[in-house]
């Protein structure tokens, strides 16, 4: 049994110029010891998925409108509030992407970890809080950890809040780490730092990591497997080293074409053309289908079903052009990140 299991889940949000179909059919499962990243255009539904595993969506407007979602066989969808607050943090670690916004600027970095460790166990004594404090802190490489606890947000560069924020989602000694676009406000120096960071602290603790970004050369660092959204559907599901060398879904072929190559400097980046449709009301049949150079009429009709690409039952991919072979044939993007 998979440690996380997402069945046929949809999601939407309503609002006064109608309802959002913003996740439509989305199948995932997680194995224990897992790196997958989670790669897509802003607004494809990235962020509302990883929310929508803790249940952090807040409805209204947001309302579950199909499928499951279960975490080491217990359904999350049908947990009291209890049981997920006993899940959150203490099960499921989840790290935001803008720490500014997630870090209370009245209060000092101690007493904000303080009510963490508290909400997982009220019997901590006040030495005992610090203490683990300090070791949270020092396990994310922050110096001067002790010193730290007293200094308030403002006071920490972004890359120091953003390891302020790993420590308190690691607080709980969760088996599952959620981190949704955790450089994004980061310089790239920085950004490197965080992600080394992340992948050491999955190694030795041991943790189940879902990665979110919009970057597939950060999603490539840190994971072995690469899940590709677009317009809240799953498009492509493939081992990295697949995904890189062998894209099947034209959307995936874009987003690698869209990245820089460092060779071949007078190669300008090519764009995908159109840009991702209102939710409102999407298009029918694939979502893709007016924005692909490879559409046929199939795709204004029928959605694509996200299957085994030939023998190959790792890589998976929702793409009528892929399979009746049209795809099969096209040019593959060199950009592929280092």
């Amino acid at each position: 049994m998979s440690l996380l299991e997402i069945e046929d889940y949809r999601l939407a949000f309503d609002g006064f110029e109608g309802r959002a179909h913003v996740l439509d059919g989305i199948s995932l499962s997680v194995e224990a010891g897992e790196a997958v990243g989670v790669v897509g255009e802003t607004g494809c539904g990235k962020s509302v998925l990883a929310r929508s595993i803790l249940r952090l969506n807040p409805a209204p407007p947001a309302r579950v409108t199909g499928g499951a979602i279960r975490y080491d066989g217990a359904d999350i969808l049908a947990m009291d509030k209890a049981a997920l607050r006993r899940m959150r943090g203490s099960d499921i670690g989840m790290v935001f992407q803008d720490p500014v916004t997630y870090l209370n600027p009245v209060f000092t970095i101690g007493q904000q970890m303080a009510e963490v460790l508290r909400a997982h166990d009220r019997r901590l004594s006040r030495a005992a809080i610090r203490a683990r404090s300090v070791a949270l802190l020092e396990s994310v490489r922050l110096p001067e950890a002790g010193a730290l606890l007293g200094r308030y947000p403002h006071e920490l560069s972004g890359g120091m809040r953003q390891r302020v924020l790993i420590a308190e989602a690691l607080a709980g000694n969760p088996r599952l780490l959620i981190a949704d676009e955790p450089t994004t406000a980061l310089d790239v120096t920085i950004q490197r730092q965080v992600l080394a960071l992340i992948a050491d602290l999955v190694r030795r603790m041991g943790l189940t990591l879902i990665l979110i970004s919009h970057d597939l050369g950060v999603i490539g660092a840190i994971c072995r497997r690469i899940v590709v959204m677009y317009a809240g559907n799953i498009v492509e599901d493939a081992p990295a080293e697949a995904l890189f060398g062998r894209p099947l879904h034209p959307y995936t072929r874009g987003l690698l074409a869209a990245i820089p190559d460092l060779k071949r400097p007078d190669h300008l980046p090519a764009s995908i053309p159109g840009s991702i449709p209102n939710l409102r009301q999407p298009p029918p049949g694939c979502r893709f289908h007016p924005r692909c150079p490879l559409a046929m009429p199939v795709c204004a009709k029928v959605k694509p079903v996200l299957a085994p690409a030939g023998d190959e039952a790792s890589h998976r991919v929702a793409c009528h052009a892929v399979a009746t072979g049209t795809a099969l044939g096209a040019a593959v993007p060199s950009a592929v990140p280092a």
